[in-house]
């Protein structure tokens, strides 16, 4: 779900298209909890993956029975010495040594390190917790389905009925199981969900508010002007994304767009889930629709340059197969800004361009959504996806891919 505030004028372009160790970026961010039951103070060292260097992390020490929480990446590596004895000035490893143990960070969530009287490390992260559950499962089922063929000495039909019910005994526990997950999910949206439409409104009159961290940022090479772009990767979802593209469109195809939309601006619209639509206080802005003149791609008309690079783009990230037949129009939408006082500037309110469960795509319906920027306001005309968390200034020449 998204939402564009502006305060003072501008003008966006609106495309829809329809039918090593990792970096250390947000994506590969992973917490990691450090139990030390040791019996021992420890001290915990970054490894530095290149040159080996180690850099300490727990200031002061941690005590035995203590955790300590870390907020880490990837495939970053930590050691962990023990500390010798305030009262011996001895360790507890062989000949009174101080022990020393390693441990590295998983891609999987929820990990957690616990350091034994041993000093060995008992890892758990929500992948393993996930597969001892299952094994539990799964035994008690068996040690039940194991009892059943005991007595069954044999017995064909009553061998069949303990198969039977080791496989009915797997599907319950399965069903009860993904049941309460399910339940968990819903209960963390709905949360998520409010908290988001509660924050709305600030976000909204922060105009001074930047735009979100990005998960990462890659490049992109256009397939005919093979222009490299960077590209914000804002959020990534298989069924939901969020891209911000620098230089996507430029002044001569900005000029172009308003040139054609001039002469048809009118109040924009929504649609009425009637296949038509409607005027609505939700979206208030001026808007034209523009046919694409694909016949004169080939000699270089900015439209349909601009166009075929939208395809490109959607093509890239989504894979669909997508191509310029049976589009929608390309659309110049226009929000005029009245100065801060307003209290009904142009804006579109909180809306979803097509489905907006999360789930893969559905033939049939819109697939993404870019607004280019020609030109944008002195302040305001940010875009705010709250669902994802994502909050977006406006630049001018970029393009937001959703």
């Amino acid at each position: 779900m998204w939402k564009r505030v502006p305060v003072l004028a501008g003008l966006a372009v609106l495309l829809a298209v329809c039918a090593a160790a990792p970096p250390t970026t947000k994506a590969t961010e992973r917490p990691i909890k450090i139990l030390n039951e040791s019996g021992s103070k420890v001290e915990i060292y970054w490894v530095h993956p290149q040159t080996g260097a180690l850099s300490i992390m727990s200031t002061p020490n941690v005590l035995n029975g203590a955790s300590f929480n870390l907020n880490s990446f990837i495939g970053h590596e930590f050691e962990i010495r023990e500390l010798p004895s305030s009262k011996t000035g001895t360790c507890k490893g062989e000949e009174q040594t101080c022990r020393t143990n390693y441990l590295a960070v998983t891609e999987n969530s929820e990990q957690t390190a616990t350091l034994n009287k041993d000093f060995e490390i008992v890892f758990e992260d929500d992948q393993i917790r996930a597969k001892q559950e299952a094994q539990g499962l799964v035994k008690e089922c068996q040690d039940a389905a194991k009892e059943k063929l005991t007595r069954a000495n044999g017995d064909a039909k009553l061998t069949m009925l303990a198969m039977d019910d080791l496989v009915a005994c797997v599907e319950t526990g399965v069903a009860e199981t993904l049941s309460k997950a399910n339940e968990e999910l819903a209960f963390q949206g709905k949360i998520r969900r409010d908290m988001a439409a509660q924050m709305e409104n600030y976000t909204c009159v922060d105009i001074g508010l930047n735009t979100s961290d990005p998960v990462e940022v890659i490049s992109w090479s256009g397939a005919k002007d093979r222009k490299k772009r960077s590209v914000q990767v804002m959020f990534d979802r298989p069924a939901s994304k969020v891209h911000v593209i620098e230089d996507f469109i430029n002044e001569d195809e900005c000029k172009a767009m308003e040139e054609a939309a001039a002469s048809k601006l009118h109040r924009a619209s929504v649609a009425d889930g009637k296949g038509g639509s409607h005027f609505s206080e939700h979206r208030k802005a001026m808007q034209a629709g523009i046919k694409v003149p694909w016949a004169e791609e080939a000699k270089g008309n900015a439209i349909a340059r601009l166009s075929r690079r939208v395809y490109d783009y959607a093509e890239h990230v989504l894979g669909l197969g997508i191509n310029e037949f049976g589009q929608e129009d390309l659309m110049s939408i226009q929000y005029f800004g009245r100065g801060e006082n307003d209290t009904a500037p142009d804006r579109y309110t909180p809306h979803c361009d097509g489905e907006c469960t999360g789930m893969p795509f559905k033939s049939g319906n819109r697939m993404a959504t870019m607004v280019l920027y020609c030109t944008v306001p002195a302040k305001g005309g940010h875009t705010n996806f709250r669902n994802a968390g994502v909050h977006v200034k406006p630049k001018q020449g970029n393009g937001i891919f959703f």
